[in-house]
């Protein structure tokens, strides 16, 4: 009995890590799909991190400042998020869709954009 509750304990922490994780990320051949179809790229990172490196054409939004900058988004072109892992991205995506967004998807990381 005792392990089926550690198994349980461990799937579960598995999942959490995971979702932490942006694991909700849409493969690299679907993003490329979503660009190639003149998507808006938004990485969501600091404005720092997005200075070391960003993926080409990418437009930084912070994910702390998301909300408040929705109105620059146009919700009429497909829209791909990424981040540094997918955690931020997964987050943004969620809240553009509660506002209304309908093509939004996360890329993951920088490392996962094609």
């Amino acid at each position: 009995m005792r392990y089926l509750f550690y198994a349980a304990l461990i799937l579960f922490g598995l999942y959490l890590v995971r979702r932490l994780q942006g694991v909700n990320k849409m493969p690299s051949s679907l993003v490329k799909e979503k660009i190639d179809a003149g998507a808006t790229i938004i990485d969501v990172r600091t404005p720092e991190e997005f200075r070391d490196g960003a993926y080409p054409g990418a437009i930084n939004i912070p994910v702390s400042s998301l909300g408040a900058r929705l109105g620059e988004i146009p919700k009429s072109k497909p829209v791909v998020l990424y981040c540094a892992s997918g955690a931020r991205s997964s987050s943004a995506a969620r809240a553009m869709k509660q506002a209304g967004f309908a093509d939004v998807v996360n890329a993951g990381g920088l490392g996962d954009m094609p």
